[in-house]
């Protein structure tokens, strides 16, 4: 299994930025998919989540609104476009398969 992420960087607040998480080695169209995160000295949360075909979506609160999660089954992949981006979302993002496998993390920053 595995997952690549990018898409991550430096935005200034309010700005946007798109991620994408490419996987490999497991049955992509079957799985449910998560984007995690988790900013130094906190807990890795959960920002969203989607079902397998794509029809449910589930987001955290704090995100509710500016982040959106989608999913190309054709290409294996998942994305996660953050708009309106604040300082509190500066963190290192995660691609989650299967509520078992982790990509390797890219890094969002939000500053002026």
């Amino acid at each position: 299994v595995q997952l690549v992420e990018s898409g991550g960087g430096w935005v200034q607040p309010g700005g946007s930025l798109r991620l994408s998480c490419a996987a490999s080695g497991f049955t992509f169209r079957s799985s449910v998919m998560s984007w995690y995160r988790q900013a130094p000295g906190k807990e890795r949360e959960l920002v969203a989540d989607i079902s397998s075909a794509g029809g449910i979506r589930n987001y955290a609160d704090s995100v509710k609104g500016r982040f959106t999660i989608s999913r190309d089954n054709a290409k294996n992949t998942v994305y996660l476009q953050m708009n309106n981006l604040k300082p509190e979302d500066t963190a290192v993002y995660y691609c989650k398969a299967q509520a078992r496998f982790w990509g390797q993390g890219t890094q969002v920053t939000v500053s002026s």
